[in-house]
């Protein structure tokens, strides 16, 4: 009996019209990310439990694939690309600091499936290890906004807020080190519950009555970046962990305006929480607003990371761009500048019958060499079907060449869209098809 041809829920197939589209923007992002002089890494997509275990919080740790292996060995799916990254520096110590890198590779969580949240997916990540410095924070912000604006994004923004920030708003509402997690979760939802919702969320998670209140009064803060870290500093002076944030949070927004991000592309946001409890910085979130998917991009700074696999304080901060929402967002919006790519092939050589296969294999060779992406048809059907065939695949261009087009020294190119025919010398086809790049390439 056959096999139930069947997908594991939370994953995908990618049939070649989607998948190009994501080599598209994968290859977009690989420009971005060397111009900006990341290089290339990767890791394995399995690795021991333990490196895994214990870096992410309770929450995410549940979602871990993990496993024995045929050998008693515990191990897991990666999670995200940050943690292997902190262990590859553990493993090879003495890279050059500040190490950048970039990894696009995919990621494995045991969550429930939903519009662009998969249980297998790909993550696009830059990351800088070894400095301190807020620069390499606003790098990581810009490469993002490059990338995003490359791509041909327009509506879309960066919300920045800082884990010290997030620690002294806690301590000056008057929040118990125990219920600090709840107050996080309910900020994190502000943008989708609103102020009652968040109130209603933490009096029932326990949280007293007054500081709520207080906590729902600093809330309120909405302004442009500088009267937003104004507000913070003033209402923030007494606790150092806070105005540590707020001084970095004002160096880091310098350092975007002068890399020439304009503030209509990012804000100041403290409600902007992150998930992941490595963080101990900045953190980042860039969210598209039309459509309304969520965030695309974030990450942040993980100072206290590496040190896991190595006992030794190492700075390090970065971002990850979702590829799945990006593709989706791009599927849905079309926009300008990304090719509406269906094939790779830019020309279809036909075979007239078994005494031409020869010419037609010998041209196809010739125009392989030119880098004109060629197919020979498989077989010696009727012409009609070959056509068929080229259109269905939606190839440009079909090359016919029976006998009295080999006497001839010419061949008929017709162009499949348009269903015009143009006899060509044998010896100028590959020019001419080469001239027709804007075509092959749409």
């Amino acid at each position: 009996m056959a096999v139930q041809a069947q997908l594991l829920k939370g994953t995908r197939d990618f049939l070649p019209e989607r998948m190009l589209l994501r080599q598209f923007v994968i290859g977009k992002l690989r420009e971005v990310f060397e111009n900006f002089g990341f290089e290339p890494i990767d890791t394995p997509a399995i690795e021991y439990a333990e490196v895994l275990e214990g870096k992410y919080g309770d929450e995410a740790d549940k979602l871990i694939y993990k496993f024995e292996d045929r050998g008693g060995r515990r191990v897991g799916l990666r999670y995200d690309l940050t943690v292997p990254l902190a262990r590859v520096i553990g493993t090879y110590p003495d890279l050059a600091k500040p190490f950048k890198r970039y990894q696009i590779a995919p990621v494995w969580r045991a969550e429930k499936p939903q519009k662009g949240r998969y249980r297998e997916f790909w993550q696009c990540d830059v990351d800088t290890v070894g400095s301190s410095s807020m620069l390499a924070d606003a790098e990581v912000v810009e490469v993002a906004y490059d990338a995003l604006r490359r791509l041909g994004f327009s509506r879309f923004k960066t919300k920045i807020n800082n884990r010290k920030v997030l620690a002294a708003v806690a301590e000056c509402v008057g929040v118990t080190p125990d219920k600090a997690v709840y107050v996080y979760r309910a900020i994190d939802k502000l943008d989708k519950i609103g102020l009652d919702g968040v109130k209603a969320e933490l009096e029932s998670s326990g949280v007293e009555r007054p500081v709520v209140d207080r906590l729902l009064d600093l809330l309120q803060i909405r302004d442009k970046a500088d009267a937003v870290l104004a507000q913070l500093g003033t209402k923030l002076a007494d606790f150092s962990i806070g105005i540590e944030g707020v001084n970095e949070l004002e160096e880091l927004v310098g350092y975007l305006r002068s890399l020439g991000m304009k503030e209509e592309y990012f804000e100041v946001d403290f409600s902007m929480v992150r998930g992941l409890e490595y963080y101990t910085g900045p953190i980042f979130e860039t969210v598209v607003e039309e459509p309304r998917i969520g965030s695309i991009c974030g990450g942040g700074r993980y100072d206290n990371l590496v040190r896991l696999f190595t006992n030794r304080a190492t700075p390090a901060t970065g971002i990850s761009l979702g590829l799945e929402r990006i593709v989706d967002v791009l599927d849905e919006l079309h926009l300008a500048g990304v090719p509406a790519l269906k094939t790779v092939t830019h020309a279809l050589v036909t075979i007239f019958g078994t005494d031409t296969v020869g010419e037609s294999l010998k041209l196809a060779s010739e125009l392989r060499s030119a880098d004109v992406h060629t197919e020979v048809y498989l077989g010696t059907d009727r012409l009609g079907n070959q056509l068929r065939y080229a259109s269905r695949k939606s190839i440009p261009f079909a090359i016919i060449i029976g006998p009295d087009e080999i006497a001839q020294g010419k061949v008929v190119l017709k162009n499949m869209a348009t269903e015009e025919q143009v006899i060509v010398e044998r010896s100028e086809v590959t020019s001419h098809l080469l001239s027709q790049c804007d075509v092959l390439m749409r």
